[in-house]
């Protein structure tokens, strides 16, 4: 809502200028490239997280994946994934899709330790995600948490461009044609395990390539193509 009113750049001043030293602080400090750039002269990072549930204001995040994307290559030595310990409890609902429980759950870092590196990784790139929503939610919230301000971040919705593109083409769009393995098979993209969150993270790391191709005519496409 801030970046609605003020612009994304005012918002991120203003964000840094609220949070306390630390990691949120130096996020906002760093600036990101500028959205006229070809997306293989910028660096992104894609997310995925699995949660206690959908509710990013009550559920948890139990784990977190993310992979860079630099210049256009996929840099796999730098991903990283983490358990996250929740403070409630999983439940069966949300164990029965990412097999993550209790016990699994009890020796992993707090969320208060994770963001950091995540943070730290993510620094002066563009955020990946397939529904940018859920992580967009859940990763502010939790900073809200640690240190009283929301993220902002400018992410990459591959769910949102695959969107786009399928209407350009004027493809039906069926119930599930828009879920991560679906995009992918519509590229040739290998399946991978799903509902893993660094498997998920590499997963639209490899759509977003694949979709950034497809858009690229004798010149690579300016990210904010990818991103409208």
């Amino acid at each position: 809502m801030l970046a609605k009113f003020l612009g994304p750049d005012m918002a991120r001043w203003v964000l840094g200028w609220r949070s306390p030293p630390g990691p949120l602080k130096d996020y906002y400090r760093t600036d990101t490239a500028t959205e006229d750039k070809p997306y293989t002269q910028v660096e992104m990072l894609a997310v995925d997280i699995e949660t206690t549930g959908l509710d990013a204001e009550k559920d948890e995040i139990v784990s977190i994946g993310f992979v860079p994307i630099i210049n256009g290559r996929i840099i796999l030595a730098e991903a990283q994934h983490h358990l996250v310990r929740p403070d409630g409890k999983v439940g069966d609902e949300a164990a029965k899709v990412h097999r993550l429980l209790d016990d699994q759950l009890q020796s992993a870092a707090p969320i208060a330790d994770i963001l950091p590196l995540f943070l730290a990784a993510l620094r002066g790139r563009f955020g990946v995600a397939h529904h940018a929503l859920v992580e967009r939610g859940f990763l502010s919230r939790a900073c809200r948490q640690v240190w009283g301000q929301k993220l902002e971040v400018p992410f990459l919705d591959t769910l949102a461009l695959e969107h786009r593109l399928m209407t350009r083409r004027n493809q039906s769009i069926a119930d599930g044609a828009l879920k991560l393995a679906s995009c992918r098979d519509r590229y040739g993209l290998p399946r991978l395990r799903v509902h893993d969150a660094l498997s998920d993270a590499l997963g639209c790391a490899e759509l977003l390539l694949a979709q950034a191709a497809h858009c690229s005519g004798k010149k690579p496409a300016a990210m904010r193509d990818l991103l409208e």
